[in-house]
């Protein structure tokens, strides 16, 4: 009996009913729905949020294009990426990659996404190509950053405060298996319920590359890059946050033109030096929409989580509310109800992708 709840507990459907980080947007913020409602009331609209970063459409809460957000950041700090849009051509794709001094590998993203869908690691010219033929939206190649390690950091400035603050750190631990030298990377990668969610992504990815067997000790990353949906661990690393990093991000995130409100996500290659500003790339910068993910660390419970998203919605709020006096109008109804229609739009059209 205690070896069938055993792999019960290795089941699909068990280890996302188990673990809240699982479960849908929805069904994690619905109970919490009526404190977004009472401050929209508060800001008399339902599109508040519009108002927290000017220079981004929507504030950044939806339907923002990363072709419009990337030249706010200041290019030094930024991977080198090249815009398209569809439908594309392989052959023109892989010409304006090579006038770009782009090189594999790279990784591919939508212009439009969200949660990690669309998201495609590019190891060469065969992938490149898959990628474009089967990609529905907008879309951009970005070189691979070679840091080994990546962080989200929330950050908020208040519109008539100096300094910025940080609210939440996220360590992202990406996916990945440790040889035995006994079992194949399939059967490792169903002996861990985070891999076995990403067991069908991975086999179109890897194939028969599965069936090999790793030394003892061997790390295989199996998906390189710090997203939820595509199984990195996401660890609350919010003790962390000191007056010396703070410092720093406060004055990479004031050269963002009227950036008042979101998380950076960071790769970087020591903690110490990117406390001090170096060795580190800023891959995405989100803003009103996005989430402190340090909420999924598996952790902290559903409540810890409501807490922290009603403590950023404040947050926003405020600045919202305070931008508006500024000037910054909110959203009006028509505006609102066109963004969340391209927004379910394009969702379908992530949806519908294979990757």
């Amino acid at each position: 009996m205690r070896n069938w709840f055993k792999r019960l507990g290795f089941r699909p459907f068990f280890i996302r009913l188990l673990h809240w980080e699982y479960w849908t947007f929805h069904s994690i913020y619905l109970p919490i729905y009526p404190v977004w409602f009472f401050l929209s009331l508060r800001a008399r609209s339902f599109f508040f949020f519009a108002a927290a970063n000017p220079r981004i459409r929507n504030g950044g809460f939806l339907s923002e294009s990363k072709k419009d957000i990337a030249p706010l950041i200041p290019s030094h700090l930024h991977p080198k990426t090249a815009f398209f849009s569809i439908p594309a051509n392989p052959d023109l794709v892989l010409s304006e990659l090579g006038r770009s001094g782009l090189q594999f590998p790279l990784i591919g993203k939508p212009d439009i996404g969200g949660r990690g869908r669309g998201v495609k690691a590019l190891r060469d010219e065969g992938d490149l190509r898959d990628y474009v033929r089967n990609v529905y939206v907008d879309f951009h190649v970005q070189e691979f950053v070679h840091f080994k390690q990546e962080v989200g950091i929330f950050y908020y400035r208040y519109p008539n405060e100096l300094q910025g603050r940080l609210s939440g750190i996220v360590r992202k631990e990406f996916l990945q298996v440790e040889g035995d030298g006994i079992l194949s990377i399939r059967n490792l990668i169903r002996k861990d319920r985070r891999a076995i969610l990403q067991e069908k992504t991975l086999e179109e990815s890897f194939g028969t590359i599965l069936d090999s067997v790793l030394a003892p000790g061997e790390i295989k990353v199996l998906i390189p890059y710090g997203n939820h949906a595509r199984g990195a661990k996401f660890l609350d690393g919010s003790r962390l946050i000191d007056e010396t990093l703070t410092h720093t991000l406060d004055q990479i995130c004031q050269q963002i033109p009227e950036f008042y409100f979101g998380r950076l996500d960071i790769r970087f290659s020591d903690w110490d030096q990117l406390r001090e500003g170096k060795q580190f790339c800023i891959i995405e910068v989100n803003g009103a929409g996005a989430e402190p993910t340090h909420i999924y660390d598996p952790r902290h419970s559903l409540f810890f989580a409501w807490k922290e998203i009603i403590r950023h919605w404040i947050i926003l709020w405020k600045i919202s509310r305070q931008n508006h006096r500024r000037g910054v109008p909110y959203l009006t109804l028509r505006e609102g109800i066109r963004m969340f229609r391209e927004d379910k739009k394009n969702s379908q059209r992530l949806a519908a992708m294979k990757f």
